[in-house]
């Protein structure tokens, strides 16, 4: 790596403890005492004595929660992924979908695509009829002008057997001049009127190839964007980052930071294509533990870590570490982003080469 683009994540990394401390919402989640012997902080937004009760709702108990940006709503701090509930069997979506709840999350992605469209029947079928009073829900277009952008919209509230979406997000830019093209043929104008109309509550977009993407899209519409999906993981920053080239904008400009391939969509795992594991260098477990891996992200300044779970025991693994979470110093995130320097950026986040 180079000495430059090593004091740049250092000096951008030593920033995050104050950026977190004001995404954090004082319920349940302040740190717990060490007691692995792993180095740990208590979060600086808990100085105050006053902590509140754990927050409700008539499911239970919820897991903590953090701010949305600029929207004043408050969401869980763990996500389920949509796109893995296409490829699950029937059953075993109806279960992960249950084990989520149960657990204490809130938070539901989607999008339109996801197994043409299987995903969000799923959450037609066995989320919207019982629980749609407390869940946010979540999906994406990755409509390029405003007439498909309109009928993915009919769509998404069609299989989900709902009259409005939570939030609607612009999917997966992937060039500054996909930006261009899709503000230019009107994908946001049709999205504001969608939340005029009550169609939709909140929205944002999403990438996972190019960072400048991101940056574009920011340039464009940063004073009316809400929510922006992108990768943050351990890696990041040493490869490509978001981390160090969006995040940063997006705490500025009061934008809540969506977490996903927090595990690199499989590469920590020797994956070479999606959802899939393969024979690659494993940064899990040859350098980090999982838990390791999803407290680095959960100690930046996330709104939201969506993880997509292979099924309900894998989610609920999840659940447990969200529980379990306590913040990790700049110390403590600077060492776990060296030790995985050495891996190769095209193989363990194969998605931006």
């Amino acid at each position: 790596m180079k000495e430059q683009d090593s004091n740049d994540r250092r000096k951008f990394l030593q920033t995050l403890a104050g950026l977190t401390t004001g995404i954090m919402v004082p319920l349940s989640c302040q740190s717990k005492a060490n007691e692995t012997g792993k180095a740990t902080t208590q979060l600086a937004s808990f100085e105050s004595p006053t902590v509140l009760a754990p927050q409700r709702d008539r499911l239970g108990e919820l897991l903590p929660q953090r701010k949305l940006g600029k929207t004043g709503e408050t969401v869980t701090m763990l996500g389920l992924g949509g796109a893995h509930i296409a490829r699950m069997s029937e059953s075993e979506a109806h279960k992960t979908i249950e084990t989520a709840l149960e657990g204490g999350v809130r938070f539901f992605d989607n999008a339109e695509q996801y197994g043409n469209g299987l995903a969000e029947e799923r959450y037609g079928m066995f989320l919207s009829p019982e629980y749609r009073d407390v869940a946010y829900i979540m999906t994406k277009t990755r409509a390029t002008n405003a007439k498909v952008a309109q009928q993915h919209l009919e769509d998404s509230l069609r299989r989900m057997k709902t009259d409005y979406i939570d939030l609607w997000q612009i999917h997966s830019v992937t060039s500054p001049n996909d930006v261009d093209k899709r503000l230019e043929n009107g994908v946001l104008e049709f999205v504001q009127k969608a939340q005029a109309e009550g169609k939709i509550r909140h929205y944002g977009f999403t990438g996972h190839r190019d960072y400048n993407a991101h940056q574009r899209m920011l340039e464009q519409a940063a004073d009316v964007m809400q929510t922006c999906q992108m990768p943050i993981n351990v890696f990041d920053p040493n490869y490509k980052s978001f981390i160090n080239n969006v995040l940063p904008k997006l705490v500025e400009n009061n934008i809540a930071p969506l977490a996903m391939k927090t595990l690199a969509n499989g590469g920590f795992f020797g994956g070479t294509t999606h959802f899939k594991s393969g024979d690659k260098p494993r940064i899990v477990p040859s350098a980090l533990s999982v838990e390791e891996a999803l407290h680095f992200v959960w100690s930046l300044p996330v709104s939201v870590l969506i993880t997509g779970p292979d099924h309900a025991e894998m989610l609920q693994e999840k659940i447990d570490l969200a529980k379990s979470f306590t913040t990790y110093s700049e110390t403590d995130r600077q060492t776990l982003v060296k030790r995985v320097a050495d891996f190769d950026g095209g193989t363990v986040e194969y998605y931006k080469a």
